[in-house]
């Protein structure tokens, strides 16, 4: 069997956010980059299931060279090989990113994906049910617990609904599963598997080869950074102007009473 993951490289939450001086993208000269935290679940349930069951772990993820770090570190932790889908050429949305993933998945022959529920740059939580989708394969958004049948061929999962509710399902294989915190708990890479990942094949594709005519459906026209917090304000005085100074802070400042 063939198990794939789905891996994101992302901002670490630390990092401080700049925009390009034209404001239409994010200065990256300056990040520092992760893998995806969601991903690091997908990375774990994968390699849990390559060793009860046998089977090769393929990394998939879309981004410029550097995502090759991050790939290899999954790599370090047990998986078998990697596909970086290039988008140096190419427009690209979560859509396209599907697209390209997509295709990329079903030319090695995976039937059985994991990753993250979601990724925390941009929270869109689409990239599963799209990916599923452009597979022709079933999409589970978030899963708690995973359990492969003896024959392979289908799945039980549960996944939270509401008010501390679970659901039990069963999905026949292709699908798509996205992982949540309570899956597992990743592993960290040991030495020899660092020393492993470098000799690991990571094959590259054009991205704008597996589009197939398809092109984005969203256009970002510009960014925006929060405005500052301004400085907090220091009463001092006896009870009694302390408590006048709040008031009128409140009614002339806050205006809320």
């Amino acid at each position: 069997m063939k198990i794939g993951i789905l891996l994101k490289q992302v901002p670490d939450t630390e990092t401080k956010i700049q925009l390009t001086a034209d404001k239409t993208s994010v200065d990256t000269s300056a990040v520092k980059w992760i893998v995806n935290p969601y991903d690091e679940n997908a990375i774990e349930a994968a390699i849990q299931l390559k060793e009860k069951k046998g089977g090769e772990v393929i990394v998939f993820s879309m981004g410029p060279a550097r995502c090759v770090d991050a790939m290899r570190t999954a790599l370090a932790m047990g998986a078998d090989r990697a596909v970086r889908v290039d988008t140096a050429d190419g427009e690209w949305d979560s859509y396209t990113t599907a697209v390209a993933l997509a295709e990329a998945l079903k030319a090695e022959g995976v039937e059985l994906v994991f990753a993250g529920k979601q990724a925390i740059d941009d929270d869109a939580s689409q990239m599963v049910q799209l990916v599923a989708e452009r597979m022709g394969a079933a999409s589970l958004g978030i899963i708690e617990t995973f359990e492969l049948s003896e024959d392979g061929k289908s799945a039980t999962v549960t996944r939270p609904v509401s008010g501390g509710t679970k659901e039990i399902i069963q999905v026949t294989l292709p699908a798509v599963f996205g992982c949540d915190k309570g899956l597992n708990t990743p592993r960290y890479a040991s030495l020899p598997g660092i020393m492993k990942a470098k000799a690991k094949p990571v094959v590259e594709k054009k991205g704008a080869e597996l589009l197939g005519g398809e092109t984005i459906k969203i256009k970002k026209m510009g960014y925006s950074l929060p405005p500052e917090r301004q400085p907090g304000r220091k009463l001092t005085g006896s009870p009694q102007e302390l408590v006048d100074g709040l008031v009128k802070f409140l009614k002339e400042d806050v205006k809320i009473i």
